[in-house]
């Protein structure tokens, strides 16, 4: 019988980390507090967020294009009628990941991704 592959993640793990998330509300909090952080940021202050999982690394995605967007309306209006204004600013077009090297001192990295952003407004 062989082992465990190495660097493959028991079943088990998956679903505390599960029951974790949904018992102390993690993505709720997580979204609370980015929008808490942009609120206390000056003008020219960046925010950058570490997310560990996939799920909250979709959520800091998705809240960091919802800020970094300006007006939404149509071309073919000749106003704009949503007065909606750029508030962040992306520092980093793509994720940060551990190199080779980070990895190799600290396993741990291999799912962080590290994003940022500046206010503008």
């Amino acid at each position: 019988v062989l082992g465990p592959k190495r660097g493959a993640i028991h079943p088990a793990t998956r679903v505390f980390q599960a029951l974790r998330i949904h018992v102390n509300r993690e993505l709720e909090n997580l979204q609370r507090g980015l929008a808490g952080a942009v609120n206390l940021l000056r003008s020219g202050g960046r925010l950058a967020v570490i997310s560990f999982h996939s799920l909250e690394d979709r959520i800091v995605k998705q809240f960091f294009v919802q800020m970094s967007t300006g007006c939404v309306c149509p071309p073919a209006l000749a106003l704009c009628g949503c007065a909606r204004k750029e508030v962040l600013r992306v520092i980093t077009r793509k994720p940060v990941t551990a190199t080779e090297a980070e990895l190799r001192q600290n396993p741990r990295a291999r799912s962080a991704k590290l994003r940022a952003m500046e206010k503008v407004a």
